[in-house]
């Protein structure tokens, strides 16, 4: 099947002499996720993982991923034609490398403009400059191909309510104003879909498991236009929206739009985000500021109703959890179950929680081996049945009004090894370490990544992703600026300091390929501490609500200040969940955070 696509889109590339073909992950918004409709570099190469980049030459297909997908992707590929390259890996050319080792003289790079931010578009236009080439960028060969595509999204809308957003929209408007004054910008353009729901405190639900809306902002000192499929607005957010000056035109109409912004305007975009259609079709003479949009700061960091709301989101997420964890171990080996089914058991937990609206990511519940692919979702193909013994692994979260969360815990379902209890230990103190960091004010995740990777690297051990991601409030569960990560990854976007109210995971792992997974995560935020001679000193508070598995526990392979960093993390964990759990629930509780 991926071959025979390959060869339909290459009769397309022949009849427009266009020798490389490029797809990327992504959607006109550059969203980490996207819709079924913009899912082409699946349809062309089979590959599901959510991050990856195709290139498609007359000869060859090759597809691009990072590590966390290495062994998924290599499963996926098998037999396609499609070559893995392993990102970051000794040897691997980057993509922009390859394509500009391929490219003839005077050759052409084609892809859909729509889906190519403007930063990345920049560089392969130079590419084909060097090359005495050309770009094709206005045709989506995929869609020409891609006969029973899924249409756009139009799931409906509804309103996040200030007592959840702690902020009206007008005010974050007004600030926003303020801030492209200091850039001196006449118009901002605003394609980042978790930017724009922020700003209008809407969402939606175009992206599974992230409530956004399709749409473009466009923003002057007078004027908020929302461009956006205009039939999903139904009176009471079409209130809402005159209520707060903002007027709404065709989803599509931004093109058009942007051509007809002033000559001498200067406009404040991110180049990283707003896709190289729309950049290329501003004037000539437009001074574009390229600058991240203030929104992303402002929406990371989390006023005080924002952090409120979101420890209740934890609580319930919490209780929800640890029923969830209470049920597995208790049952395990009495009942039949799967990966699937325990996934299941755990999403109706959470639904049953008050304010509930979604899962915040698809659930990764991933026993043996299937754990070391650290974004494996199971299938009625895969789906293992889980037995009393070795480890389970799951990752999970939800949308609440009060917050989004995400959490993973590993299990053992029964005896483990003296190797897998080693390994276990050391993620647990890596994870505390970090969770208890205390650290001057300026420090960004790269200054206290070590805390957490330091345990593992002292065994000669690494995970091949970060430690952990900032969490976006009833948006993508993985935001920007805020991240923990040894070096600097450009197109992560999380080496920004550390604020207060900024919420980040803490998420340390071991990945043994078909032996066993295993990670710990909670979530942090950033608050202040004591401010004296030295400066302003910061430290966490950790918000994630449930027991870390002591059945895989190895005691002596902790410090006695490690011991107590987890006797005072389970402390807390009993105290806020026990008045929401029955009496048996209760009576296992006290004995999965008891003091070691």
């Amino acid at each position: 099947m991926i071959q025979e696509r390959l060869q339909a889109l290459r009769r397309e590339m022949a009849e427009r002499n266009i020798d490389i073909y490029v797809v990327p992950t992504s959607d006109f918004h550059e969203s980490e996720y996207v819709g079924e409709h913009f899912k082409a570099r699946k349809f062309i190469t089979g590959f599901t993982g959510s991050a990856g980049t195709a290139v498609i030459t007359m000869t060859e297909a090759g597809l691009w991923t990072d590590g966390r997908y290495f062994v998924q992707a290599e499963k996926q590929l098998s037999g396609s034609t499609v070559t893995l390259y392993r990102m970051g890996e000794e040897g691997v050319p980057k993509v922009d490398e390859f394509i500009e080792d391929k490219l003839p003289e005077g050759g052409c790079i084609g892809f859909d403009g729509r889906v190519v931010n403007g930063s990345w578009g920049g560089k392969l236009a130079a590419v084909a400059e060097r090359k005495h080439g050309s770009l094709a960028v206005n045709e989506d060969l995929v869609d020409r191909i891609w006969e029973d595509r899924p249409p756009l999204s139009k799931e409906p809308l509804f309103l996040l309510e200030e007592r959840y957003s702690g902020k009206g929209t007008a005010q974050k408007l007004k600030e926003l104003r303020e801030a492209m004054q200091k850039e001196g910008a006449d118009i901002h353009i605003l394609t980042s879909l978790y930017d724009i729901a922020w700003l209008l405190n809407i969402r939606g639900g175009d992206i599974a498991y992230v409530p956004v809306v399709l749409s473009y902002l466009v923003v002057t000192e007078t004027e908020c236009i929302w461009f956006l499929q205009e039939e999903v607005v139904d009176e009471k957010i079409a209130a809402y929206l005159k209520e707060n000056g903002i007027t709404t035109k065709p989803y599509d109409a931004i093109y058009a739009y942007v051509q007809e912004v002033p000559a001498d305007a200067r406009v404040l975009l991110n180049k990283g985000t707003v896709n190289y259609r729309i950049v290329r079709s501003l004037p000539q003479t437009a001074v574009i500021v390229d600058r991240p949009n203030p929104t992303e700061r402002m929406k990371a960091v989390k006023n005080p109703v924002e952090v409120e709301n979101t420890r209740r989101a934890h609580v319930k997420d919490g209780v929800a959890f640890t029923k969830f964890m209470y049920w597995l171990k208790t049952n395990i080996g009495k009942i039949p179950m799967t990966e699937i089914s325990a996934s299941d058991y755990l999403e109706e937990r959470r639904r049953e929680q008050e304010g509930f609206i979604e899962l915040s990511f698809d659930t990764i519940c991933a026993y043996g081996a299937n754990a070391a692919m650290m974004h494996y979702a199971a299938t009625p193909e895969s789906d293992a049945a889980l037995a009393p013994e070795g480890f389970l692994l799951v990752d999970s979260g939800g949308h609440y009004f009060e917050g989004t969360t995400d959490i993973t815990r590993t299990m053992a379902l029964g005896p483990v090894t003296d190797e897998m209890r080693l390994h276990f230990t050391a993620v647990c103190r890596s994870n505390l370490n970090l969770a208890n960091a205390k650290f001057l004010y300026g420090c960004t995740g790269l200054n206290l990544d070590i805390l957490a990777r330091g345990p593992l690297w002292d065994m000669g051990i690494d995970y091949k992703c970060g430690t952990g991601h900032g969490v976006g409030y009833v948006l993508n569960v993985h935001e920007g600026p805020n991240g923990f990560r040894w070096r600097v990854v450009a197109e992560r976007n999380d080496n920004g300091t550390l604020e207060e109210g900024m919420i980040t995971t803490d998420e340390p792992g071991v990945y043994l390929e078909g032996k066993y997974g295993i990670r710990t995560e909670n979530e942090l935020v950033c608050r202040k501490a004591e401010k004296n001679e030295y400066g302003q000193f910061m430290e966490f508070e950790n918000i994630t609500y449930a027991p870390i598995d002591l059945d895989a526990i190895d005691p002596d392979e902790m410090t006695g200040r490690e011991k107590k960093m987890l006797n005072d993390y389970h402390a807390m964990v009993y105290q806020t969940l026990s008045p929401y759990m029955t009496a048996e629930e209760n009576e296992w509780l006290k004995k999965y955070t008891r003091a070691i």
